[in-house]
């Protein structure tokens, strides 16, 4: 019986220790030292709501917004991740196949050999909050039509939100597309 109780309090100790106490030291120390990181990296609008957040993608579909990358799982963050298909596989071929039709539709303007493969492929997550610069650069033309917008000023605001390699040799460089619509947003306006 002796046994019993000091497995049971020792327990008890280790899941205060472990399960909470941890926990609240490793909060505390992510909202002092990075607090936009800590609470999910939110984007807010003027009328200070939340709109979205830096680290996940949004379905775009409006001809006037650039488009991110192709989500498996419909930008649903609480099912992130995608089938890990291999090239043949003919789910992935009939969706890579409806997606260069869609590009097609969407961007008569601009050939199909011209088409970043990031536009037509998920990432890993299915929640890639980013595209590459070439795939922002070619959506120009649909995104200048709509909204009216000069080509070279939305150049200019693909450049402005180009995010470079990580310390100068990491990642790929990328664009975030949520904080590229709101400032098409604000062009319009």
């Amino acid at each position: 019986m002796r046994n019993i109780w000091i497995t049971l309090r020792a327990s008890l100790v280790l899941m205060v220790l472990c399960g909470l106490l941890y926990h609240l030291v490793v909060l505390g120390v992510a909202q002092a030292a990075m607090p936009d990181q800590a609470d999910g990296s939110l984007v807010y609008n003027e009328n200070n709501e939340v709109i979205g957040s830096k680290l996940i993608g949004q379905s775009f579909t409006d001809p006037g917004f650039f488009h991110g990358r192709v989500s498996s799982i419909d930008y649903d963050a609480g099912g992130s991740g995608t089938p890990n298909y291999a090239p043949s596989n003919a789910d992935m071929l009939q969706r890579t196949a409806d997606a260069v039709e869609a590009w097609k539709q969407d961007n008569p303007d601009v050939p199909v050999k011209e088409l970043p493969i990031d536009l037509i492929t998920n990432s890993g997550s299915g929640l890639d909050p980013e595209i590459s610069p070439e795939a922002a650069r070619a959506q120009i033309p649909r995104v200048s039509q709509a909204t009216g917008i000069s080509a070279e000023e939305l150049e200019g605001m693909i450049q402005e939100h180009t995010r470079g390699r990580e310390l100068g040799f990491l990642g790929e460089p990328g664009v975030n597309v949520l904080q590229l619509n709101i400032d098409v947003q604000k062009a319009v306006k």
